[in-house]
């Protein structure tokens, strides 16, 4: 789907061409190790097991992106992840859509599942604006402030 020159999709790890899956990385990389400044290992082995991807192209430039699993995988609950927009399209109202369009996503493949997250803390009104609660106490993952977040149909 296509708006404002933004191109949507949804795709399975196999359905990505070989540009989009260096587009996605290239993103993760961008915002969670650079803009970070956090080592980790952004490639853990789930993109590719029975996760959705979820991103948003200009011009075939990926400019946000998250992914998601079913229960089981992440969490006991279906999950969310790797949610990033670009730098330069910040402010824009681009990750509120990307939120809205994963959520809506998996809901259509989950239907009536919670759905629970990871969420670096500085996040939180964000992500409590989408319907999620914290479900956790705080904890330190790759040096950032993390807090779980669930939400409940």
């Amino acid at each position: 789907m296509s708006t404002n020159n933004q191109t949507w999709h949804l795709k399975t790890f196999d359905e990505l061409t070989n540009q989009e899956l260096y587009g996605i990385l290239q993103l993760r990389t961008e915002v969670f190790v650079v803009e970070q400044t956090c080592i980790f290992q952004d490639m853990d082995g789930k993109d590719d097991k029975n996760c959705q991807h979820i991103f948003c192209e200009i011009e075939e430039k990926v400019i946000a992106c998250a992914r998601f699993f079913p229960s089981g995988i992440t969490f006991k609950e279906a999950s969310l992840g790797r949610i990033c927009t670009s730098p330069a399209h910040r402010g824009t109202g681009l990750g509120k859509e990307l939120m809205r369009r994963s959520l809506a996503e998996m809901e259509r493949c989950f239907p009536g599942e919670p759905i629970r997250i990871g969420a670096q803390t500085y996040l939180n009104e964000f992500y409590k604006s989408f319907g999620f609660v914290n479900a956790s106490d705080l904890y330190i993952e790759d040096g950032i402030e993390h807090v779980e977040m669930v939400k409940t149909p």
